[in-house]
C-alpha cells in the first residue's frame, strides 16, 4: 500500500526541494496536485523537461516516489474552445507523467451540474481523444466525483466509469466529500469493488445536518456547496467504517493525505495525518 502526501499546503517550497521535505514529514509517496511552477489549475502545464528530469533526480535522492499526477482542466465544460485547450493540456500533462516514470493520474469529472447532459457529451468527446493516449502510455486515470462538477454522486460516477468500459479507467474515493457523493462510504466502496484504486483523506462537517441549516448561505437558494478538508478526527466522517470496507474490500492500492485547510500549520497537520492513517490501518488490519 502506497501512504501518499497531497503537498497543496508546502506548495511554497521549491519543486526540487519538495521531495527532500515530504521525506521529512514521514511520507514515501507524493501524490503531485496543481501547483504554479508545475502543472496549474486549469492551464497548460508550465514546466520543461530539462526541470522533469532534474525533479526525477531529486526524487531519487530523497527515496521518495510519485504516486500520482492530479492536474485539474475543464475538458468536461460546455464550452467547445475550453474542452479543446484543456485536452491540449491534458497531453502534456500525460507526457510528463510518463517522463516522470508515474503510471497513474487522477482527476474529477468537472463539467456543470446545472448542464449535465451537454458536459457529459463533452466529457465522452475528450475521452475518445485521450484514452488512446494514457493507453499508449501506459498510465491509469482515477476519476472522483466532486461537488459542483456534473457527476457528484458516487454511485452514479462508478456507473459511468462502467461505462467507459476501459483498464485503465478506475474509480477514486474521496473522504472528505462523503456527504456530498451520497454518505455512504462502505456502500459506495463496496459497489465500487476492483475499480477503487485511490482513496483520499481528510476529514469534513456534514453540511447536510440540522435540516440543512448548519450552514447559513446568502442568498437563500444558492447552489454554492461547502466541504472541507481537516485533519482526521476534526469533523464527522466516520473513518471506522471507511477502513473497515477498505479492509473488507481487500484495499491495497493508495491512500492520500489531502488536507487544504491548515496552512499556518501545514507541517504539523501532515504528520498529524500520517501518525492517525497508521493508527486507523492498524486498527483494522
Amino acid at each position: 500500500m502506497k501512504i501518499a502526501l497531497d503537498p497543496f499546503m508546502i506548495r511554497d517550497v521549491p519543486l526540487l526541494e519538495l521531495p527532500s521535505v515530504v521525506a521529512e514529514l514521514g511520507y514515501e509517496w507524493i501524490e503531485l496536485s496543481p501547483r504554479e511552477d508545475f502543472i496549474p489549475f486549469f492551464r497548460h502545464p508550465r514546466v520543461d523537461d530539462a526541470t522533469v528530469g532534474k525533479f526525477r533526480k531529486a526524487l531519487d535522492t530523497a527515496g521518495v516516489g510519485v504516486s500520482s499526477l492530479l492536474p485539474l482542466f475543464r475538458w468536461s465544460g460546455p464550452d467547445e474552445d475550453a474542452r479543446q485547450a484543456a485536452v491540449r493540456y491534458w497531453k502534456r500533462s500525460i507526457q510528463i507523467c510518463a517522463d516522470l516514470g508515474v503510471d497513474s493520474m487522477i482527476s474529477e469529472f468537472n463539467g456543470r451540474p446545472e448542464d449535465p447532459d451537454r458536459s457529459e457529451a463533452q466529457f465522452w468527446r475528450s475521452m475518445e481523444e485521450l484514452l488512446p493516449v494514457f493507453e499508449r502510455e501506459g498510465i491509469k486515470l482515477a476519476l472522483e466525483p466532486h461537488p459542483d462538477d456534473f457527476i457528484e454522486n458516487g454511485y452514479d460516477a462508478i456507473n459511468l466509469i462502467r461505462g467507459i468500459n476501459h483498464s485503465h479507467v478506475g474509480f477514486l474515493y474521496c473522504a472528505p466529500h462523503t456527504f456530498h457523493i451520497g454518505d455512504d462510504a462502505p456502500g459506495i466502496i463496496e459497489y465500487a469493488g476492483d475499480l477503487l484504486t485511490h482513496v483520499h483523506l481528510a476529514d469534513a462537517f456534514d453540511h447536510t445536518a440540522s435540516s440543512g441549516n448548519r450552514y447559513i448561505l446568502n442568498p437563500p437558494g444558492t447552489p454554492a456547496r461547502i466541504h472541507q478538508h481537516l485533519d482526521i478526527g476534526q469533523g464527522e466522517v466516520d473513518f471506522d467504517e471507511l477502513f473497515r470496507e477498505l479492509r473488507a474490500h481487500g484495499f491495497d492500492s493508495t491512500l492520500t493525505a489531502c488536507v487544504f485547510a491548515w496552512e499556518e500549520r501545514a507541517r504539523e497537520s501532515s504528520a498529524v495525518m500520517r501518525k492517525k492513517i497508521d493508527e486507523y490501518l492498524a486498527a483494522h488490519s
